[in-house]
């Protein structure tokens, strides 16, 4: 059983990475008017090429530019659809960890207009990275990370959609996905071959405190996890020949803490069998990602990539324990189905999460030895 030559690969993770000192020195910098934009491009692209390096030291077939260029996993990109705009208002986000709760604050998002493509959302960035994974012949394959179209209705949800412009939600859903749509079919022109959905919706969905939460705002917290999958599903309906698309799901990441707990069980039958993606980036550090039960539902042909390797942390799994939950895993989906992975990003926002630079690397090395063992080199 060899290594997979096309992704998602044995060796995988999920895209951001933690930012280097000196790129938060500057980003610092450009807020104050202390250095132009172009001079925080030059900081940026040299901050991307060593990240491409150490992506591609470690062994791993894939690299990104780390999200290196944004604030937010997310909002950097919704913000730049048209017909979209930061509200007024703010979103409060209660985060949860080992030592107590803090607070997430972001600006809202008001649909104020039409959904559309108005320009080609982080072409530049993708063209950099393009670029920079084919110099010194590395055989790395460029990924691009966006938000899944599910992210601009969650947070929000009806209330953040102007009904004197959608007075029928349902104009509201097909105009996001042809914009979708149209940003795949233009990253494939530039090349992607290889594009992840981060959504939280799909994995929040699974806790009834968030289920809840949906139903107090009007939303059906019953069957909304099925609209979502049929929206990703429309947004790659015209997916480029040749580009592989995965989503990961996650329950939160923000300086080492989580939002949602539960495992995929309320949302994995239909997951599974109707999402039209490749593979899944799934949490499964702990105890509150659930079991592996609902992996029984996942079909031929679709890979499922573990996150086995917290990111939340900086201590070292150990490698015969990461053995072992693969062969978990693997009672409920074939071993040559599976892949390994960090459970999230390392830097999902700007700050980061609470390990070191060179923890981040000793936990990549050991999802590339961990996986060379059990799958060959």
């Amino acid at each position: 059983m060899a290594l997979r030559d096309t992704p998602p690969f044995r060796a995988d993770h999920v895209g951001s990475l933690l930012r280097p000192q000196n790129l938060l020195d500057a980003r610092a910098d450009f807020a104050a008017g202390r250095i132009k934009a172009e001079e925080l491009r030059a900081i940026e692209d040299d901050a991307i090429r060593a990240a491409v390096k150490m992506q591609h030291e470690a062994g791993l077939k894939s690299a990104t530019d780390g999200e290196f260029r944004r604030t937010s996993w997310h909002m950097d990109f919704i913000y730049r659809l048209g017909g979209i705009r930061a509200a007024e208002d703010k979103i409060k986000v209660q985060f949860h960890n080992a030592a107590g709760d803090l607070e997430f604050s972001s600006a809202a998002l008001q649909v104020h207009d039409k959904v559309e493509l108005t320009e080609t959302v982080f072409a530049d960035d993708f063209t950099f990275l393009r670029d920079v994974t084919a110099e010194g012949g590395a055989a790395v394959t460029p990924k691009l990370t966006i938000p899944s179209p599910n992210m601009v209705h969650y947070r929000g949800g009806p209330a953040a959609i102007d009904q004197a412009v959608y007075p029928e939600v349902e104009e509201f859903w097909s105009d996001l996905a042809a914009a979708y749509s149209q940003q795949v079919r233009r990253l494939g022109e530039l090349g992607c071959t290889y594009l992840q959905f981060d959504d939280t919706s799909l994995a929040y969905l699974n806790d009834p405190a968030q289920r809840a939460m949906i139903s107090e705002r009007g939303d059906d917290a019953d069957q909304l996890h099925l609209r979502y999958i049929r929206q990703i599903n429309a947004a790659l309906a015209d997916k480029p020949a040749g580009m592989a698309v995965t989503t990961h799901m996650c329950r939160g990441n923000f300086r080492s803490s989580w939002t949602a707990e539960g495992g995929y069980d309320f949302v994995a039958e239909a997951l599974f069998t109707e999402l039209n993606v490749d593979g899944f980036f799934l949490e499964y550090d702990d105890d509150r990602s659930g079991g592996f039960e609902p992996l029984r539902f996942v079909p031929k042909g679709k890979t499922v990539v573990l996150g086995l390797v917290t990111t939340k942390t900086g201590e070292l799994e150990s490698k015969d324990d990461l053995k072992r939950r693969i062969d978990e895993a693997a009672r409920y989906v074939p071993l040559d189905q599976l892949c390994l992975s960090p459970q999230c990003g390392f830097s999902s926002t700007v700050e980061g999460n609470a390990l070191t630079r060179e923890q981040q690397i000793a936990k990549l090395a050991l999802i590339v030895e961990t996986a060379e063992e059990v799958w060959g080199a």
